[in-house]
């Protein structure tokens, strides 16, 4: 195994390449620091101490988090002119560190959040690995872009409505979204403190539960492989299977069909709530309610200095009232416990991570198209947050074409158990 400094020299090299996407995808670069934690870790190895599996790993994470001294930019102009400089480090950046994790740059990130796309128009947009003419997703662009470009082992993002499983797909790395209480969110700028989590990408799913286990102030455990002989799989029927492209409707039924060569007992499951879902969607949207209530004053003082994007979808928590908001927290309420017992006879749920690859840039730039595809990217993702549910996006083989990710959805609390079957599904699909 190579040391820490060695992997920090071939990071830093990535992101300094002229020809590549580091300025784009790493706002702030620790060069120093992270220097000094990867030599520590360095020593450590020598001396024969180790703090955990994380010890030495190069690690990025998501402009939204803070870090002490610094003003924490979420992605916008405004908040880097606007903020205070944060007085301590966010719990899920104390964790890390302690665990000897060696924090190599802040990545760049959808403006405050709020898209599934992945486009800034502040610091630039970094380019998707297959295809640099593509969007790499969103919001955590950077995070992604870094894991597959090589700037790092794990990225750290978030994820309200699929910002760590959507990059991940269309990256062709694997996101996992963690049970929202698991790890906290204090100290991570919000867009919705209903359905903020917090998550990491990686080239694998042992790297992504090694980052998990930290951030959630749990002991390092044994990643597993669940058998995959008589796993209960079931298959998303309906909503989830729409409008899928060409590329997305060959890899998921070919992904299906080994794992049940391989045992897996799957089973088609209609569910009607998951349209009931987009039903109180469609009336109320607790993260846009949320968010324009962050965002209100900065948007009456600062709209012309935010992504218009940004500025419409946030404008429309204007005409929420608070009583279509409970309404709508008391819906979600029941569909949470309508969806536990659904899926209680299952190990997982399968369905296609987005319902489409990558778009060109090209194919986003206009505003009405933008809104048309980013509804499309977040629509199956987003259910998992509204259910309150676990889940994680795997990379399916490319076949020499672009990234499609294989979403596994999990009950809440469900997350260790869901790791070990998506170490299985990886290998078998490796």
């Amino acid at each position: 195994m190579t040391s820490s400094c060695d992997r920090l020299d071939a990071a830093l090299t990535r992101i300094d390449d002229a020809a590549g996407e580091g300025a784009r995808a790493c706002l702030t670069v620790y060069r120093d620091q992270a220097l000094a934690a990867a030599q520590a870790a360095d020593a450590r190895v020598e001396a024969g101490i180790s703090l955990g599996p994380l010890d030495g790993a190069i690690v990025t994470i998501k402009d939204l988090f803070d870090v002490a001294g610094e003003v924490t930019r979420a992605g916008s102009k405004v908040l880097a002119d606007e903020g205070k400089p944060a007085t301590s480090d966010a719990p899920i950046v104390q964790r890390l560190r302690a665990a000897g994790a060696v924090i190599i740059a802040k990545t760049n990130m959808s403006e405050f959040a709020f898209t599934g796309i992945g486009v800034n128009p502040h610091f630039g947009t970094p380019g998707n690995p297959a295809d640099r003419a593509r969007v790499p997703g969103g919001s955590s662009s950077g995070a992604a872009v870094a894991v597959a470009d090589g700037m790092c082992d794990i990225g750290i993002g978030t994820d309200t409505g699929g910002s760590v499983r959507i990059p991940a797909a269309l990256c062709g790395v694997t996101g996992f979204k963690p049970s929202r209480q698991r790890v906290p969110t204090t100290g991570a700028f919000p867009l919705s403190g209903t359905l903020d989590s917090i998550g990491p990408l990686a080239r694998n799913i042992a790297d992504c539960a090694k980052a998990d286990a930290v951030m959630a102030g749990e002991a390092a455990w044994t990643l597993d492989a669940a058998p995959l002989a008589g796993l209960r799989i079931g298959v998303a029927q309906g909503l989830p299977l729409e409008t899928l492209d060409d590329t997305v409707g060959k890899r998921f039924p070919q992904a299906l069909d080994r794992l049940e060569k391989a045992g897996a007992r799957l089973s088609n499951e209609v569910l009607p709530l998951l349209d009931e879902v987009m039903q109180v969607l469609s009336r109320t949207s607790i993260l846009v309610a949320e968010a324009y209530a962050i965002h209100r004053d900065r948007l009456a003082r600062r709209a012309a200095d935010i992504d218009p994007v940004i500025v419409r979808r946030t404008e429309r928590g204007r005409d929420i009232s608070s009583a279509d908001y409970i309404d709508t927290l008391q819906a979600r309420a029941a569909l949470i416990r309508a969806m536990d017992a659904r899926l209680a006879d299952l190990d997982v749920l399968a369905m296609p991570t987005t319902p489409i690859v990558a778009p060109r840039l090209d194919e986003v730039a206009e505003p009405k198209a933008f809104l048309a595809r980013n509804a499309l990217i977040l629509r199956n993702t987003t259910i998992v947050n509204f259910l309150d549910c676990c889940a994680v996006s795997l990379p399916l083989p490319r076949e020499g074409g672009l990234p499609v990710g294989l979403m596994l959805i999990a009950r809440n609390g469900q997350d260790r158990r869901l790791l070990r079957i998506a170490a299985a599904v990886e290998r078998l699909l490796a």
